[in-house]
């Protein structure tokens, strides 16, 4: 075995293979970038390798970078995680010619299955059933159009070196045809150095299903399932689970021995994905390959009980699989909720800053319940323009599927992350949605159930009710404090009155809050009342209580005369008052936002690609106005109406914050 091991990669995977290969007493390397001096995967590892500038086309996919850093570790194997080297032929080459084992697939299955293109045609040359599109290399725009328009609308335009949902676009026209080319071939160059583009049939209403697969140098291949990975937005994963809710078990042994026997085709060794788009009659087409760890790979491990990452290492090591087909059994249900730096009030569009607070839910492994949480950052840290927005996959196992969801629900809830936009509202309101709870989702959940973006949550009453409840028995324990701290200053206690008003989402409760040693019990107009329980002290900004026995688990925050309370994807303003407070702040006027409708802002912090217009220019609805990069992704920013520019604030090159004027219209 290996005595220490290089990881050519940063943030939550790095992490998450340093804890693996410390559990088999394996060394660690890291390398970082100038943006990782700090990071946390540069603190678990036993030594680092600083290896460039911050940007990733400087320092983590530059090879001689990061073989200089294997020479002067001594490090005998390297993990490459996901993205960056991991799927490059010529980083596996080198570490060959280096002598240093690659913990992942040979070379030539890098080569067959990671480009696209070609994977496509081995499959089709192995009776694979694949997705009808176009094979060949795209030089221009317009034969992207032309050859769009002979498969038909809608298509998908993907970079053949792709991944993570970088380089694709989805097109409905010739217009979105000839955009998406370009705004693809860009994105692939800047991501992966190969700007090569094919296009395919769009199927309507998938689902993404894909299986996992192990193999060894030894002609053993076997499958461990599948994964559900259907919730998507851009073509990125948000939420997977394993099993399928969708996947009957003589569908799921079909995909699994074509995925395997696809993976003998190309000599493939260590843990790999095939990924299928199948439709409502349970048909399957292959999709891709990705030769690498999955991001979403936690899942499979806790439906199987098999750490992938120690199964990789262990086959680089020119070892024998120990487990056989027969030994997979899939236990319980598994989900994974992806924790991204970005603001779904904004269309999900990236954010940057520092962690001003970051405090996870605490990891559970017991016999009925599993919380795991792979993450790469950690509380005071920054996070990066220049790296993916992903910091934290959190996972939870149950023995069904509801008690997957259930756990994912609380643990989300618990979940605190300040200073920076993050996901967690809508990764809330997607475990409440009714189609997730009955597992009735296709790749364009997203777009369909939240075709205006996401808005926030609004409850329902009965939540409502108990969330009133809750916040009612929290105001009297802080009117209990604020009065003895005024008792010991002015010689006397102020008493605490028992009727109040809660308000929150536009309604009012009137209630009366009898508080007793174990708890409060919050009786509401017409007698209805809520038996409510908790811990909670004036400034915990995390509430864990209970309201009639079921458990109700809230991030707080203080605002004039009341709470600012987030739980279940709702972000609410809660104000809790005297029967007279009430009746006096419902004279008040609510101040009104300033109108921005005349200018075009910036909705994530980004450099300026290209000015798509100039002053004195008339732009249609729809038009592209600006295009703005960030986190290594390009966003086309368009008219909603038809309107003339009457000044142009930024140029080309320009580094802008969330909200900078762009550009102003008449």
């Amino acid at each position: 075995m290996f005595d220490k091991i290089l990881i050519a990669n940063r943030g939550e995977i790095a992490c998450r293979v340093i804890k693996t290969a410390r559990r088999m007493g394996l060394k660690t390397v890291a390398v970082f970038s100038d943006a990782d001096r700090n990071a946390l995967h540069v603190a678990m590892a036993d030594e680092a390798v600083h290896i460039g500038p911050a940007p990733a086309s400087q320092s983590y996919i530059v090879i001689d970078k990061v073989m200089e850093a294997i020479r002067s570790s001594g490090a005998q194997a390297v993990h490459p995680g996901y993205g960056f080297l991991s799927e490059n032929p010529k980083f596996a080459e080198a570490l060959d010619a280096a002598g240093v084992a690659f913990i992942g697939p040979p070379k030539g299955a890098i080569e067959a299955m990671g480009d696209k293109i070609t994977s496509k045609k081995l499959a089709q040359e192995a009776g694979v059933s694949t997705v009808p599109g176009y094979m060949g290399l795209i030089e221009d725009a317009e034969e992207a159009v032309r050859i769009s328009s002979e498969i038909g609308y809608p298509v998908m335009i993907k970079a053949s070196a792709g991944g993570g949902g970088k380089g694709m676009r989805i097109a409905w026209s010739d217009d979105e045809a000839r955009e998406g080319f370009q705004s693809s071939k860009n994105e692939a160059a800047s991501s992966f150095g190969d700007d090569r583009i094919f296009i395919e049939k769009f199927v309507t209403q998938p689902r993404h299903i894909e299986i996992q697969v192990l193999a060894d140098g030894h002609g053993n291949c076997i499958y461990l399932g599948e994964r559900e990975c259907s919730i998507q937005r851009r073509n990125q994963k948000v939420i997977e689970e394993a099993p399928s809710p969708f996947l009957d078990p003589e569908t799921r042994q079909k995909m699994g021995e074509q995925a395997c026997a696809l993976a003998k085709a190309v000599g493939y060794t260590s843990a790999g994905t095939v990924e299928f788009i199948v439709d409502g009659d349970k048909n399957f087409y292959f999709l891709e390959m990705n030769t690498r760890l999955q991001v979403e790979h936690p899942v499979t491990e806790l439906i199987t009980g098999v750490d992938l990452v120690e199964q990789m290492i262990r086959v680089a090591n020119g070892e024998a699989l120990t487990i056989s087909q027969d030994d997979v059994k899939l236990n319980g249900w598994a989900i994974e909720s992806r924790l991204y730096a970005e603001d779904p009030y904004r269309g999900f569009l990236p954010s940057i800053g520092r962690l001003t607070r970051y405090r996870p839910p605490e990891e559970l492994d017991v016999e009925a319940a599993v919380v795991r949480n792979d993450t790469g950052v950690f509380e005071g840290g920054e996070i990066s323009m220049y790296y993916d927005p992903m910091i934290a996959k959190l996972c939870t196992w149950g023995p069904t599927r509801a008690d997957a969801i259930e756990g994912m629900r609380n643990a989300l809830d618990g979940f605190e992350v300040e200073g920076i936009g993050h996901n967690l509202p809508f990764l809330s309101a997607v475990m409440d949605h009714p189609k997730f709870v009955s597992g009735d989702i296709t790749t364009a959940f997203i777009a369909e159930e939240y075709p205006e973006g996401f808005q926030g949550v609004d409850l329902d009453e009965a939540a409502l009710r108990r969330i009133a409840a809750a916040c009612a028995a929290m105001n009297r324990v802080a009117e209990i404090r604020r009065a003895r701290i005024s008792g010991t200053l002015d010689n006397h206690e102020r008493k605490v009155g028992d009727d109040w008003n809660v308000a929150l989402q536009g309604i009012d409760f009137d209630v009366t809050v009898a508080a007793d040693r174990d708890g409060a019990t919050v009786r509401f107009a017409g007698d209805k009342s809520h038996r409510v329980q908790g811990n909670w002290t004036p400034g915990d900004q995390l509430a864990r209580m209970t309201v009639d026995g079921d458990p109700l688990v809230m991030k707080v925050g203080k605002i004039s005369g009341g709470f600012r309370i987030r739980s279940r994807g709702a972000d609410l303003r809660v104000h809790v008052r005297s029967p007279r407070q009430a009746e006096l702040a419902r004279l008040m006027p609510e101040k009104e936002a300033p109108d921005t409708s005349k200018m075009l802002l910036c909705p994530m912090p980004g450099l300026v690609v290209k000015l798509h217009v100039g002053e004195g220019d008339e732009v249609q609805e729809g038009q592209a106005l600006c295009t703005v990069e960030a986190m290594k992704m390009e966003n086309i920013l368009r008219a909603e109406r038809k309107a003339l520019v009457s000044k142009v604030n930024a140029g080309e090159g320009d580094s802008l914050a969330v909200d900078d004027v762009i550009m102003e219209f008449e």
